[in-house]
C-alpha cells in the first residue's frame, strides 16, 4: 500500500491520462492505479527547489498540482532518467522526478513518467530523444517550442512530440511544474542537446 497522499496523487495523474485519448495512456493509467510499489516511496530529503516548486504548487488549482503539494514529501525528485545526458546548465536549471519506468520506483518495461520542474526566467534548450512523450502543464506557465508549435502553455495544456521532434522551454518570472510521459522506444541513451540559436540570449 502506499501512503493515501501518494495513492491521491496517483490517481490525480491517471485522471489526466485517461481524458488523453491515446493507447499509451490508458496503458500508463492503469499502470499507476494497479502495480504496487509498497516501498518505494518514503520520506524524502527535500530537494534544493523545494521551496520555489511548493510556493509554485500553491498557486495552481489543477488537481494534479494540489496532489502534488500534499505528497511533496514523499516525492523523489532527483531521480532523472537522463541526468547524465543532460548539459550542466539544464543539470542547474531543473528538477526531475521518475515515478513509473523499466527499473521503477512503479515497473513498467516501455513507459517512463515523472515530474519536472524549471525554475523561473530560465531555458531549457532544445533537444529531442526516441521516445514519444506528452506534457501537461500543472502549474506556472513556459514558452513552449515543440517543432514548429511555439507558444506559451498553462495549467492544463497538454503538449505531444512525437518521437525526435525538437522542443524547448522558456519560462518567465513563476517557473513551471508538469507532468511527463515516453512511450515507444523509452531509451536514454538517444536523449540529445541540438544546435540551438535560442540558447545564447537565455
Amino acid at each position: 500500500m502506499h501512503p493515501p497522499v501518494f495513492d491521491a496523487l496517483l490517481t490525480a495523474l491517471a485522471d489526466i491520462y485517461r481524458a488523453e485519448g491515446r493507447d499509451a495512456a490508458e496503458r500508463t493509467a492503469h499502470a499507476l492505479t494497479t502495480t504496487p510499489a509498497p516501498e518505494a516511496f518514503e520520506r524524502q530529503t527535500p530537494c534544493a527547489l523545494d521551496a520555489l516548486m511548493r510556493d509554485l504548487l500553491a498557486t495552481s488549482d489543477h488537481p494534479a498540482a494540489q496532489a502534488i503539494l500534499a505528497a511533496q514529501d514523499l516525492i523523489p525528485w532527483g531521480t532523472n532518467p537522463v541526468a547524465d545526458r543532460m548539459s550542466d546548465d539544464a543539470a542547474a536549471i531543473c528538477a526531475v522526478t521518475t515515478l513509473m519506468g523499466p527499473d521503477g520506483p512503479i515497473p513498467a518495461p516501455d513507459l517512463r513518467l515523472g515530474l519536472f520542474y524549471q525554475r523561473p526566467n530560465s531555458y531549457y534548450a532544445l533537444h529531442n530523444h526516441d521516445a514519444d512523450e506528452t506534457y501537461v502543464i500543472l502549474a506556472g506557465e513556459a514558452f513552449w517550442t515543440a517543432g514548429e508549435d511555439r507558444r506559451t502553455r498553462r495549467p492544463g495544456d497538454m503538449i505531444h512530440h512525437p518521437s525526435l521532434m525538437p522542443h524547448a522551454f522558456r519560462t518567465g518570472p513563476e517557473g513551471v511544474l508538469a507532468l511527463w510521459r515516453w512511450s515507444g522506444d523509452v531509451n536514454t541513451h538517444s536523449y540529445a542537446f541540438l544546435p540551438d540559436p535560442e540558447a545564447q540570449v537565455a
